[in-house]
């Protein structure tokens, strides 16, 4: 640290310069980020341009109140995919070719496990590829898919819950203002990321990468002796949201502010 006593104006003011060029640089690492893996020979073998974002999860169902969300968050997933020069395709031609595919093999979604019959998902994706290759040039397609976690705010003086990247602090929900000095920062709270899965025409996976957004659950002010509830308004920031897509789709689309390892 710089001493005025010991140092000259001068070199106080050249040290504060070079702290604050040290604070300016590279973001932050979080340790959190999650392990994406992309084919970087086929992505540049491919040259995807046109995709689409299919209404279905790859991995099965989400929770019904982030099913809720998910129209409106590929809503900017297909805003950033534009923006970045791709060219989306309507969700609505997707559903209409996966409806009919789903009459002809049955639904892959089990609605009682949650879990996906890949044999049949496998045979309805081929048949929408073909459907849709027949009246564009559909490069690949992008899956949404949101999941949920559970993870711990910190005991320290931010309270900070890290996961897939992101940083966040525990809101509150109910009529006071404070949390009770004895309350349990060890308990786990919900918190939801975006996975992005992407895949070529013929259905080889090409991407994989997830990015956090932000907690489902807040802490309850009603409560006496502390506990999390659902948030009334599930992933309402969107500057939250935006940062787990940015994060999930790098390095596909590269993120200046990526937190994690090079």
């Amino acid at each position: 640290m710089c001493s005025i006593s010991k140092f000259s104006h001068l070199a106080t003011w050249a040290c504060l310069v070079v702290a604050l060029a040290a604070c300016s640089g590279t973001p932050t690492h979080n340790p959190t980020t999650f392990p994406y893996q992309i084919d970087e020979e086929k992505i540049a073998q491919d040259k995807i341009k046109i995709v689409v974002i299919p209404h279905v999860n790859l991995n099965g169902f989400s929770r019904s109140y982030l099913e809720k969300e998910a129209p409106r968050i590929d809503g900017y997933v297909s805003t950033y995919l534009k923006e970045n020069g791709y060219k989306v395709l309507p969700q609505r031609v997707f559903v209409q070719h996966w409806n009919t595919a789903v009459r002809a093999f049955g639904n892959p979604m089990d609605p009682t496990s949650g879990k996906v019959n890949m044999k049949t998902f496998s045979q309805i994706m081929q048949s929408v590829r073909d459907e849709m290759t027949k009246s564009s040039n559909l490069d690949a397609f992008v899956f949404t898919d949101l999941v949920e976690f559970e993870v711990s705010f910190s005991a320290g003086l931010k309270h900070l819950a890290r996961w897939d990247g992101v940083s966040r602090k525990p809101s509150l929900q109910g009529p006071g203002d404070g949390v009770s000095s004895d309350f349990d920062w060890n308990m786990q709270a919900a918190v939801a990321s975006i996975q992005i899965s992407i895949f070529d025409s013929q259905l080889q996976r090409l991407f994989i990468g997830r990015g956090g957004m932000d907690a489902t659950e807040a802490i309850d002010t009603r409560s006496s002796s502390g506990r999390y509830i659902r948030r009334r308004n599930v992933l309402e920031n969107k500057d939250n949201v935006m940062e787990g897509i940015m994060l999930a789709f790098h390095p596909f689309i590269p993120f200046e502010d990526w937190p994690g390892n090079p």
